[in-house]
């Protein structure tokens, strides 16, 4: 199956969200998605091909998808997958596996992340402030729920109340 319009992935297709640790050049942006998008246009589950998309938002936010209707990924895909990003991570400065990082614009409006000890305590941080969850799995979870007010999020609860 063709790689697809991630628009186009029905509301239970499979997702992966994967967030930079550091923004992205625009010629980073380019060999990152050119090397995405040959690796999603054949990959395949024990041999066979998946119908998958990508899209890539804020700079900063890869999201794969699989519509898992037809064919699922497996494990063995999955992790060929990763092996992909780990590769091309490597040139261009920055992490998409690191993982335990929170996303979220800060007091000045601009995309960062931190761990979520030192997000727990970053100041200006109030329920307005706009989160990313790179924990949803489905295509209608990152269309409803991946970018909210962090009063809506479940990364509230890392906060101290106060």
């Amino acid at each position: 199956m063709p790689r697809i319009d991630f628009a186009h992935l029905p509301d239970d297709a499979r997702v992966w969200v994967f967030g930079a640790s550091h923004p992205i050049s625009a010629d980073g942006e380019t060999d990152l998605l050119t090397s995405v998008d040959a690796w999603l246009d054949q990959w395949a589950a024990h041999g066979t091909p998946l119908t998958c998309a990508r899209d890539w938002t804020h700079g900063r936010f890869l999201a794969i998808g699989v519509d898992q209707r037809s064919a699922g990924a497996s494990g063995c895909s999955i992790d060929a997958l990763f092996r992909v990003l780990q590769q091309v991570q490597g040139t261009l400065g920055t992490s998409f596996l690191g993982g335990g990082l929170v996303f979220f614009r800060n007091d000045e409006g601009q995309l960062t992340c931190a761990d979520r000890a030192a997000f727990a305590v970053t100041p200006g941080l109030g329920a307005h402030t706009l989160v990313y969850d790179t924990a949803v799995t489905t295509a209608a979870a990152y269309r409803s729920r991946f970018e909210l007010p962090l009063g809506e999020s479940w990364h509230a609860a890392l906060r101290p109340t106060g």
